[in-house]
């Protein structure tokens, strides 16, 4: 019986900045930032055009345009602020311990959380809800990293 098979693989096309800050510490967190930040103004930038297309105007004024502008800096920089916080982290807790694995994530995650918690003058419950949230996220996500 005759069959067909597709092989092959569907990649996206991958855009890198390097900036060179002369510290590793210093690339990944502003790398970190950037990438983050970018798709966090990014995805602030589409919620509101959907919105604006959904009220039913088809153009845009200035106030809107302002208004999402300005939803976008905001959005980029506290996203950016968060990646560049735990993947300094991350980095910080490998040096300091010499391996490579989960818990660094782990660690980077609960400090990154309760950092984060903390600045939003959260109650030490919450922040510690934060701290465990954000380690369980990162670890997580560590573990799919590994897997694919």
């Amino acid at each position: 019986m005759p069959y067909s098979r597709f092989s092959g693989s569907l990649t996206s096309p991958k855009v890198d900045v390097v900036i060179d800050m002369g510290n590793p510490f210093l690339n990944l967190t502003v790398d970190g930032f950037l990438k983050i930040g970018a798709v966090a103004a990014t995805r602030a930038a589409a919620e509101d055009t959907y919105h604006i297309l959904q009220k039913g105007k088809g153009n845009i004024s200035s106030r809107d345009f302002e208004k999402m502008l300005k939803k976008m800096c905001k959005e980029g920089a506290y996203w950016g602020t968060v990646a560049g916080l735990y993947v300094g982290t991350e980095y910080g807790v490998e040096r300091i311990r010499g391996k490579r694995d989960w818990k660094n994530a782990m660690i980077g995650g609960a400090v990154t959380g309760a950092i984060v918690s903390a600045a939003n003058n959260n109650k030490k419950d919450r922040i510690a809800m934060d701290a465990i949230t954000g380690a369980a996220v990162a670890t997580a996500a560590e573990f799919i990293n590994y897997l694919t």
